[in-house]
C-alpha cells in the first residue's frame, strides 16, 4: 500500500516519471514472458519466428522489451505457454 502523504506531494513531473517507470517494468515482464515461452519450446529466435509466422525482428523486439505483442500475437503466446503441443500442431 502506498503512502498517501507521498502521493499527495507528487508533482506532475513525478507522476509522469513514475508512469514511465511502471510502463518500462511492464514491458520487461512481457519480454521475459516471450523469451521464456520460446526457450521452453526449445527454439532459437529464428526458428520461433518461422514457426509462428512473424519476422525475426519482431521476436527480437519483444524479447528486448522494445515492443510488446498485442492482439492475436499475445493470445498465441499464452496458448503456446499453456498448450504448446496443440498450438504448434495447429500452426503446421
Amino acid at each position: 500500500m502506498g503512502d498517501p502523504a507521498r502521493v499527495d506531494a507528487m508533482t506532475e513531473k513525478d507522476i509522469a516519471l513514475q508512469k514511465a517507470a511502471d510502463e518500462a517494468e511492464a514491458m520487461q515482464d512481457v519480454a521475459k514472458f516471450a523469451r521464456r515461452v520460446r526457450k521452453r519450446l526449445g527454439f532459437s529466435q529464428a526458428e520461433f519466428a518461422e514457426r509462428i509466422d512473424v519476422s525475426l525482428d519482431t521476436i527480437r523486439n519483444w524479447e528486448q522489451g522494445k515492443r510488446s505483442p498485442t492482439g492475436a500475437a499475445k493470445a498465441l503466446l499464452k496458448v503456446l505457454d499453456k498448450a504448446p503441443e496443440a498450438a504448434l500442431a495447429a500452426l503446421q
